[in-house]
Parts: C-alpha cells; structure tokens; sequence
C-alpha cells in the first residue's frame, strides 16, 4: 500500500510539472528493442508459451506470459528471460514513459532513500508554485539534461559497487570450500562459458568453456545457448546444473566452477586434458556484471 502511494505521488508530481510548463527530470524507462523481443518470443515458443506478436507490445503481455510460466518448471527461465530483455531505466528532460510500470509520465519525487533526482523535482516545484527562492536556476535549467546523464552513470556506478561488493564477501565465504559440489541454476550464456547462480548462496561463478566438456561449443547469442559440435549436448539459459567449486578469489569476487551435470546428464568426457588451472581469468569479470541483474517481475515497482 506505501508503495502503491508512493507511485502515485511520482506521478502527480510528474503531472504537476508538466501542467506547470516547469522544467524536471523524468524517470524513464523505454521499452525493449524489437531483437530482444523476437529472442524472448522464440524463448517462450520453445517453452511452450506465448508472446503476443503483431501488435504493440505493452506491460501486461509480459506479466501474461509470467503468468503462464508461473509454477511451471520454466517459471525461473522465463523470469530470467524476460528481465534481460529490459532497457535500463534512466533521468532525463524529455518523457518517453515508464514502460516496467505502465505509465505515461513518471518522475522520483519521494522514496524511502533520498535520491539527488527527487530533490531536483522538489526543487522543480518550489519554481512552478513560487513557494521560495530555493527553485531550480536558470543554470540548473540550462544544465538539466546534463544533470539527469550524470546522476543515471552515478546509479549504475553505485549499482556495480554493490554487485562487486557482494561478490567478493561471497568468494572469501566459499575460498575454503573448494571442490565441494553445489547445485545452482545457469543464469548467464557466454562464448567463453555459462553462468551459474548458486542456489545456496545465489553465488554468481563462471564456468569456463574449457571446464565444460571435452568437445567444441557453438554459441547462439540469440538464443542464449551452447551446443557441443560433436554430440549436440545443448546449454541454456535456466537450467538445472551440479557444478564443482574451482576457484573462489575473495580478492576479485572471483568464483570459477566445474561443470558436472546439466539437468540430471553429464557432458561428454574423453578423459583427455580439461585446460590448464590458474587465477581466474579476465572472462570471469567480463561477465559478472551481466548476470547479477536485480531478479523482480515485471511489475509495479519504484522504477
């Protein structure tokens, strides 16, 4: 209920403004590219799902297709699927709409933290109903576009802090745990190796390619997928996995893992060399980042 208040009350805010003719910073948030949308609809037709198609795709035929996943087991892929198709939200000037909230225009005026973007709104008010002399400047104006770019890189800044942060109290956690076996969920597909989120410590760790099978792999960006060219032995994204600890560097926020079973099946071993060990690599930090996404619905939220 506090939340659904404070939505609206960053709408009336937005509202306020506009009918003003004042200045402010949108929160924006645009919706995803028609690419991301064709990869998610043939991730959802593989599963046995439906994406409309032909039409404007809006807010509610994603939670329908949430929806449809719900309790199924693609439930947590198609969540996963669904998220990384989403565009990053952002501040600016000019209004393009919340598309994760469905909504016409949507500003942060209030929050249970404090942002830098609801104080310039505020401001933005006192200007428009000539409350004080605490309004935005002429500068402030001139310069709104410029401030909306900076505070959206200091959020994503912030945001990556906070992900490096945990990975590495996560790593010193598991440094001794080395060649213990866990079970997790792929959260991630790269042409170097997949992702695995753990489901003890939702650990994010990497599985280098080499530590996979002992066979070349295809990657399929698109479809987010890895097949053996020798026995078609196929990865993607959401499935089950037992992986084996590698390496944990608590250093980095490192975390590399063997690969040992997918979905209840071992990939194909020849018993040859498996690649050699070493400090884990920069592939490990390429990726990270891309698979510790916020994991929510798409539904009503702060933005």
């Amino acid at each position: 209920l506090v939340e659904e208040f404070m939505v609206l009350a960053n709408v009336a805010a937005a509202e306020t403004l506009r009918e003003k003719g004042s200045a402010l910073l949108y929160r924006v948030h645009e919706e995803p590219s028609p690419e991301k949308m064709e990869s998610l609809r043939e991730l959802a037709r593989e599963a046995g799902f439906n994406l409309a198609k032909g039409q404007v795709l809006m807010t509610r035929h994603f939670n329908q297709l949430l929806k449809q996943a719900e309790g199924t087991e693609f439930d947590e892929l198609i969540n996963m699927a669904t998220l990384r198709s989403m565009t990053q939200a952002y501040y600016a000037p000019l209004n393009f709409g919340h598309f994760g909230l469905a909504l016409r225009e949507y500003a942060h005026f209030t929050s249970p933290i404090r942002r830098y973007a609801d104080l310039i709104v505020h401001r933005g008010l006192i200007s428009a109903h000539k409350w004080g002399d605490d309004g935005l400047s002429p500068w402030d104006i001139e310069n709104l576009e410029e401030t909306g770019k900076q505070i959206s890189e200091a959020e994503r800044r912030s945001m990556a802090a906070e992900r490096d942060t945990a990975d590495r109290y996560l790593a010193a956690y598991l440094a001794d745990r080395v060649g213990a076996e866990f079970t997790g969920r792929i959260s991630g597909v790269a042409r170097f190796g997949v992702f695995v989120k753990l489901d003890e410590t939702g650990a994010d760790g990497l599985v280098p390619i080499r530590a996979i099978g002992d066979e070349y792999f295809r990657h399929d960006p698109e479809a987010q997928t890895l097949e053996g060219e020798r026995t078609g032995f196929r990865i993607g994204l959401g499935q089950r996995v037992k992986v084996k600890l590698a390496e944990a560097e608590p250093v980095t926020g490192g975390i590399a893992l063997e690969l040992l079973e997918v979905e209840g099946e071992a990939p194909a071993r020849s018993g040859g060399r498996r690649g050699r060990k070493g400090p884990i690599g920069r592939a490990a930090g390429k990726g990270r980042a891309g698979a510790a996404k916020a994991k929510k619905k798409v539904k009503r939220k702060r933005g």
